[in-house]
């Protein structure tokens, strides 16, 4: 039989690595991809297709499927997992940086879902799987648009969910809780670059350091990446994916919390977790 094929943005590291190491151990053709191809060598190494992917870039986008629907004639499973994480208090952020946040984690996902869309519809089936976040569900002190943007990959995908059950598509979320990567690390630099100065920097540092203990490698207090990416495959070779899969350190628990609890009680909750003053 021929061989399925799989995309994964944001494939340099992280949570995106592991996916594409998950899927090519599930028999796929895995493309990863990422604006730095060098950062990739290990899994060129390992066998997966690399590619520069800027997902902010409708030419890359476009090049990017292009590429592979003349190499492979399809693509079976897109994982949308290119983003960061932008933290400063609402007041310090600026404009520019809030529009790029809503770019590369919304509109990004959104267009490259776009041009892939007609390729799954013309065989009548597909796995899209949106990487949100145990963030798209409930919010965190310092991460407005960060939240922002997850919460509105939550609402994306389920209207998409709506509207590709006629072509046999599936549209999956997986919303991570705490992971082991440098992307605690990378938010914490940008929240103190932010807000580390003026009226809200007791706060900024307090969340900058859970930020920073949340994703060590080897905490307790995240999961490692593995555990995501084995998630991924598990979405991707499933005959019929769950909608959501809530894993990693934190995810099942809070969200299950922050829809019971009153939203005054869970606000207390998050900041006495995250050592932010009262």
């Amino acid at each position: 039989m021929t061989k399925k094929v799989a995309l994964v943005t944001g494939a340099s590291s992280g949570i995106g690595e592991a996916a594409a190491r998950q899927l090519q151990k599930a028999g796929f053709i895995v493309y990863g991809a990422a604006r730095r191809t060098d950062r990739m060598s290990g899994l060129a190494a390992s066998g997966v297709r690399t590619l520069s992917l800027d997902v902010t870039s409708e030419i890359s986008v476009g090049d990017a499927v292009a590429e592979i629907i003349a190499a492979q004639g399809r693509i079976d499973v897109l994982v949308n997992n290119a983003g960061y994480g932008s933290y400063g208090a609402l007041e310090d952020v600026p404009m520019e940086e809030a529009r790029a946040q809503i770019e590369v984690n919304v509109f990004g996902l959104a267009r490259l879902t776009q041009l892939v869309l007609p390729h799954m519809r013309a065989r009548r089936s597909g796995t899209i799987v949106n990487i949100s976040s145990m963030g798209g569900r409930f919010a965190t002190p310092m991460g407005a648009w960060y939240h922002a943007s997850k919460y509105a990959v939550e609402g994306l995908s389920d209207a998409l969910r709506l509207e590709l059950k006629r072509f046999g598509i599936d549209v999956v979320l997986i919303e991570p809780g705490s992971v082991q990567t440098d992307w605690g690390a990378i938010a914490a630099d940008r929240l103190r670059a932010t807000s580390c100065h003026g009226p809200y920097a007791e706060q900024a540092d307090a969340m900058a350091q859970s930020l920073e203990r949340s994703s060590q490698p080897g905490t307790r207090m995240a999961s490692p990446a593995t555990v995501i990416g084995k998630t991924v495959a598990k979405a991707a070779t499933a005959r019929r994916p769950r909608t959501r899969y809530r894993v990693g350190f934190g995810a099942r628990p809070l969200i299950l919390l922050s829809r019971l609890l009153p939203d005054r009680t869970f606000d207390a909750l998050v900041k006495r977790s995250s050592g932010v003053p009262a």
